[in-house]
């Protein structure tokens, strides 16, 4: 049996962890909390070798003590050895996971320009460029916060949530906002693909994150749809950093 690695990804929104098997991701779970008992029961039951952690919260410090305990742990962070250089200002100020998702598009297309899109609580524009140069991007409101914003800042407009039922007229205040919230952000996405476009005239784009499956068909950009790549940027981070 190949050897097991945890890839904790935790963020703004939800904590989860992925199961690989090898370099095969066999399994992705959902963690209500970071819990002492929830994380050494993830231990009881995988058994893994390996463990890498991408987290832009305040997480659970003991988590790092059992883990580096029983595994080959590691947190990512601006200090880890990537496959990429990152900007001249702030590295210790990128979060963790636009590291992975970068990490992972440079391992998917080596030497190639790749803008890569995570659709998240937030939507990062991350360009790394033919040279491995993760050259920076740009942050925006992503769908669950602009529903919520909506709802906030007025007085009667409801909190909706996400759903792939819709169409470009809405015929009520859900379906309106529906229609103004996901495909106002879809073409706010090909928008900022046009605009890289100008200026670099060949390069991959990557669309990742667990809001990706509402976007897909409503982008007319050629895109590379994978929703699991942070995971497979921790798994290649952790190869790389715990050798």
């Amino acid at each position: 049996m190949s050897q097991i690695t945890l890839c904790f990804d935790f963020g703004n929104t939800r904590l989860k962890c992925a199961v690989f098997e090898g370099d095969q991701l066999k399994e992705l779970i959902v963690m209500e909390n970071d819990h002492d008992d929830t994380i050494q029961e993830l231990i009881r039951r995988y058994s893994p070798s390996r463990s890498i952690l991408s987290s832009v919260i305040e997480h659970n410090p003991a988590m790092e003590t059992a883990l580096a305990a029983t595994t080959k742990f590691h947190k990512l962070n601006h200090q880890s050895k990537l496959p990429i250089t990152t900007p001249v200002g702030k590295p210790q100020d990128i979060g963790a996971d636009r590291l992975a998702m970068v990490a992972a598009a440079v391992h998917l297309f080596p030497q190639k320009n790749n803008l890569v899109i995570g659709l998240g609580t937030a939507i990062t524009y991350n360009f790394i460029n033919k040279y491995h140069e993760f050259v920076g991007g740009s942050i925006s409101p992503g769908m669950e916060m602009r529903f919520k914003s909506l709802h906030h800042y007025t007085a009667k407009l409801p909190l909706v949530e996400k759903d792939w039922n819709l169409s470009l007229i809405g015929y009520d205040t859900r379906t309106n906002i529906l229609s103004g919230v996901i495909l106002g952000m879809a073409k706010e996405i090909d928008g900022i693909i046009e605009y890289y476009d100008e200026k670099y005239t060949n390069f991959n784009v990557i669309l990742t994150g667990g809001d990706t499956p509402f976007f897909v068909y409503h982008l007319k950009n050629k895109i590379f749809a994978d929703p699991n790549l942070i995971y497979k940027g921790l798994y290649a981070i952790s190869e790389h950093n715990n050798v």
